[in-house]
């Protein structure tokens, strides 16, 4: 057994790990102990942990296996990342059809999680781009799934929490694109109206939006932050399309004090990242558009040793503005909270996987430093917010929601079930699918 945490660094949890080497590899089935896929370790809470059993680890299944230059449609195994696709596919001129703040995250963690990104007002989640996938189950059966063949575990795969069974391989489309390039405007808005007109105003032209927002503002400021909105450049002569580096440039060397982060400091870095001057219009190269903060390696130790939490919800346009708000309201008054903050419009395009997350509304994600059980008190509130206005929080960003709040937001919990393979399991699932089982 060893001791291993998720990237929020919280919980630590003593688990097996078994590298697999090759994709046709038998899985290590044990009677009466669970098996559980693991990529790079991105997810934040106990999602992909499984305290007492065994992880498999995919690091070395990181092998290309086709790439249609023509038509743009790649295959690879499930511990390729997000980085090393990016490598070969830009200099061929296409891009990831939907891509997460991070491109540190293996292909089978972005399947499993179902991921969305900047643009999906626009194109939805990554499910929406698989066209087949191989899905190892723990009887040795080897299924080939796509939208027709084998489709109901499909659906069950796409954003089932890697439950289903070892995501071996998977081949999707990709996105034509002209130049390294990024066109890119900024526009600071004063609340959370502005936010909700900006959104309406760039959702057509503007194939990526989102918004960083000042999670310690309040009154008439309340929602107040930066919105980005950008579209892919066009052709350029002078740009070739090489990717950025695939690996960070700095680090994080060890973990800061975590009284570093406290509500003046952030208040502060709010105040001054908020009234920064910024150039309206630019052209950026899609790296720190896409992923900002993937020039810091290790930067989940800015929180310190207790590590930290990062709380997403989305709340559904019936509820309105009001909803929001209240989320909002109650974060400011907590005076808990960082300057890791995102906010964002879902659009109308449905996610194909039968526990997905994203669904039409407004959604916001946030990083919380672990405060014991004044954070765990503030979640709990906000759960209740949650609740109420019928959304949903991101199995892949939590570590603290009951099981009787994942019911709620996932009702098709138990149609999920009856896919799941007999061999695998999480920490996360045993947490919010029996109640006598605790974070």
């Amino acid at each position: 057994m060893r001791s291993v945490s998720s990237w929020g660094n919280y919980p630590v949890v003593e688990q097996s790990v078994h590298a697999l080497a090759w994709r046709d590899e038998h899985l290590p089935v044990t009677e009466g102990h669970t098996l559980l896929a693991h990529g790079q370790g991105r997810s934040y809470g106990d999602v992909a942990l499984n305290a007492g059993g065994t992880v498999l680890t995919t690091t070395r299944l990181d092998r290309f296996l086709s790439f249609d230059t023509a038509h743009g449609v790649l295959c690879a195994e499930a511990g390729v990342t997000l980085a090393q696709i990016l490598k070969v596919i830009v200099p061929h001129g296409w891009f990831l059809p939907v891509t997460p703040g991070t491109r540190f995250v293996s292909l089978g963690g972005a399947v499993a999680n179902d991921v969305h990104g900047k643009n999906h007002h626009q194109a939805g989640t990554f499910g929406n781009y698989v066209q087949r996938l191989a899905l190892r189950r723990s009887n040795g059966e080897l299924l080939i799934c796509t939208p027709t063949q084998n489709r109901d575990m499909f659906r069950a795969t796409i954003g089932g929490l890697g439950l289903t069974g070892l995501i071996v391989w998977v081949e999707f489309s990709l996105k034509k694109i002209h130049s390294t390039c990024i066109e890119q405007e900024t526009v600071r808005f004063a609340n959370l109206a502005e936010f909700h007109e900006l959104s309406a105003a760039s959702a057509a032209d503007w194939e990526y939006t989102v918004a960083w927002v000042d999670c310690l503002a309040s009154g008439n400021q309340l929602g107040r932050g930066i919105f980005f909105r950008g579209r892919h450049a066009a052709a350029d002569a002078s740009l070739d399309k090489t990717p950025a580096a695939d690996k960070p440039r700095l680090a994080v060397p060890f973990n800061l004090p975590g009284w570093l982060l406290n509500r003046q400091s952030v208040r502060l870095f709010n105040s001054l990242y908020y009234n920064k001057p910024r150039k309206p219009a630019s052209r950026v190269h899609f790296e720190p558009f896409f992923y900002p903060l993937d020039k810091l390696a290790s930067w989940n130790r800015l929180y310190g040793r207790r590590g930290f939490f990062q709380y997403q919800c989305v709340l559904p346009h019936s509820a309105g503005q009001e909803a929001m708000r209240e989320i909002l309201t109650t974060i400011a008054d907590s005076g808990q909270g960082s300057f890791l903050s995102v906010l964002k419009v879902f659009g109308e395009v449905p996610s194909p996987g039968m526990l997905s997350f994203p669904r039409p509304g407004t959604t916001l994600a946030l990083d919380f430093a672990n405060h014991g059980s004044k954070t765990r008190k503030l979640f709990a509130q906000l759960d209740q917010i949650t609740v109420k206005y019928n959304g949903a929080v991101y199995p892949a960003k939590d570590a603290c929601m009951s099981a009787a709040s994942y019911q709620h937001y996932y009702p098709q919990w138990r149609e999920f079930s009856q896919f799941i393979d007999p061999a695998f399991s999480s920490s996360f699932w045993r947490r919010v699918t029996n109640p006598d089982v605790t974070a």
